[in-house]
């Protein structure tokens, strides 16, 4: 195992750091300045240049970036330009919401999507088979912004019991808190559990057709015990790495739908932070994203290793 990290690790700074130079790239070469944004519409070229000289503007591309690097191996984030305060105090403040909402999210796709996969494949007709590929198309054809707006108009306006939006943290109240969090969890999950569904049903269709579930079948164990005991958990390696693809997904996703159920996570910062050009909350919040990412799918191929035996990391 420690030799498996020691490989993965050059791979996962090098990610990170080709994806520092397009984050910093593609921020500088979205029109608008923020120096522009600070001083105001009236203000003149004087006052818009003081503003870009004490920000480091008016440094060169290339010493700003590895500044910003500079800054980050020091663990410095550095001040934020509009929005105000520290960048790492914005983020941590924004930073619980969103993995509330992150992790109440990810429990629901493994709810939803392995009794997907297992309805998918074992059930081949009749009308629950019509309703398992009936929900997992509509879930992955239908935008989560109009997931989320069906969920608000049933749940929240129609039948009244859950919360439109807003956040209540479950530490504080779990009781309160799982309100407001299952509606934003739901719209964010839903995509992500019928793409783990289908990727379980592939899978369980193949391990069923194995000569071994034929054996088994021959003498006399149960389906549901061959599913269970046999079938699955050769099915599952291959879904694990899906999910952990998913985990991504619902970071990005997170954006959108704490947009629609006004969740104060970091989603609306980094609409915030893009609105006003404010370039250090931005770039230290994608970057972020991706480092996550790449620890989620660290994290994703020790566990595939650990289902499939015949993995060694190595």
């Amino acid at each position: 195992m420690r030799t498996f990290l020691f490989r993965r690790l050059p791979s996962g700074l090098l990610v990170l750091l080709a994806a520092s130079f397009l984050i910093f790239l593609i921020l500088r070469l979205i029109p608008g300045d923020p120096a522009t944004s600070l001083a105001g519409p009236d203000a003149g070229p004087e006052a818009v240049a003081a503003i870009r000289a004490r920000l480091g503007l008016d440094r060169p591309l290339l010493g700003q970036y590895l500044g910003w690097l500079g800054d980050l191996a020091a663990g410095q984030l550095g001040p934020s330009y509009a929005i105000g305060g520290e960048v790492a105090e914005l983020i941590g403040d924004s930073l619980g919401a969103t993995v509330e909402l992150t992790l109440g999210a990810l429990l629901l796709v493994i709810l939803l999507g392995l009794p997907l996969g297992v309805l998918g494949a074992t059930v081949r007709r009749g009308p629950v088979a019509v309703a398992v590929r009936a929900l997992t198309t509509t879930v992955l054809a239908v935008p989560p912004f109009v997931t989320g707006v069906v969920l608000v108009l049933v749940f929240a306006v129609t039948l009244g019991v859950l919360p439109a939006g807003g956040h209540q943290s479950i530490l504080d109240q779990p009781d309160l808190g799982v309100q407001y969090l299952l509606l934003p969890a739901l719209c964010l999950a839903l995509p992500s559990a019928a793409i783990l569904g289908r990727y379980l049903k592939d899978g369980l269709e193949r391990a069923l057709a194995e000569d071994y579930v034929r054996t088994a079948t021959a003498l006399g164990i149960s389906r549901g015990r061959i599913v269970r005991r046999h079938a699955l958990p050769n099915a599952l390696p291959p879904a694990v790495t899906v999910l952990g693809l998913q985990v991504g997904q619902l970071l990005g996703g997170a954006v959108l739908v704490e947009a629609i159920f006004a969740w104060p996570g970091l989603g609306q910062l980094a609409e915030q932070g893009v609105l006003r050009r404010d370039y250090p909350v931005v770039q230290d919040l994608l970057l972020l994203l991706v480092a996550v990412y790449v620890a989620v799918q660290l994290v994703t191929d020790l566990v595939y290793t650990w289902l499939d035996p015949r993995i060694r990391w190595e």
